[in-house]
């Protein structure tokens, strides 16, 4: 996801697309654990993905 699709999202439609995105980081990281993942590159990218979408919530929390 880039940052200019996330900076056009409201704030709540960010914080639960965070919680989508934490389940699926978690369900990558259990089934890595018990067996292989095919792409196991989906998981850094998920990672930035949160980190991409909290630096918006703490840009629009500073600006008000």
């Amino acid at each position: 996801m880039k940052t200019n699709e996330i900076r056009k999202m409201t704030t709540e439609e960010i914080n639960t697309k965070i919680t989508e995105v934490k389940k699926e980081l978690w369900n990558l990281r259990f089934s890595g654990a018990t067996s292989g993942l095919e792409k196991p590159h989906r998981i850094k990218e998920l990672r930035h993905d949160v980190a991409r979408m909290k630096t918006v919530l703490n840009e629009r929390k500073d600006e008000k």
